[in-house]
């Protein structure tokens, strides 16, 4: 068994730019958060590759909505961070409703650069019962 403390602190700038860079469609520099080879599983997504993390979120999100992230809390535990808010979801055709869902995310961070997110886990929804 493995204990880790945990710290609640504001989000650090790396996950504010990343969220902004999905909210704002400009799908650039906030995806460095992410180291070149990391892993992303988002509900039954299976993403390998920086560029394939960001080109998929992209295709998902360009598609059919757009996204805006809130942080309402976030939990630093050194090599591990959990985030947890909400993100509302407008869509495109208007005739759909916005839905707002709520999100939990564990970043495992890389070892051999800590500043990087390795493994990213992440849950969204429901979107619509």
């Amino acid at each position: 068994m493995t204990s880790v403390r945990f710290n609640k602190t504001p989000p650090p700038q790396w996950l504010v730019a990343f969220w902004r860079e999905i909210d704002d469609k400009t799908w650039g520099e906030g995806f460095n958060c992410f180291a070149e080879n990391a892993t992303a599983n988002l509900g039954v997504s299976d993403w390998h590759g920086r560029e394939a993390i960001r080109a998929n979120l992209r295709a998902f999100v360009d598609k059919g909505f757009t996204a805006h992230h809130e942080v309402v809390e976030f939990w630093d535990g050194g090599s591990i961070k959990i985030f947890r808010g909400f993100v509302t979801m407008k869509p495109n055709d208007s005739s759909q409703k916005t839905v707002r869902p709520a999100m939990t995310h564990f970043f495992y961070m890389d070892d051999s650069d800590p500043s990087k997110v390795a493994h990213w886990y992440g849950s969204v929804g429901p979107v619509a019962f």
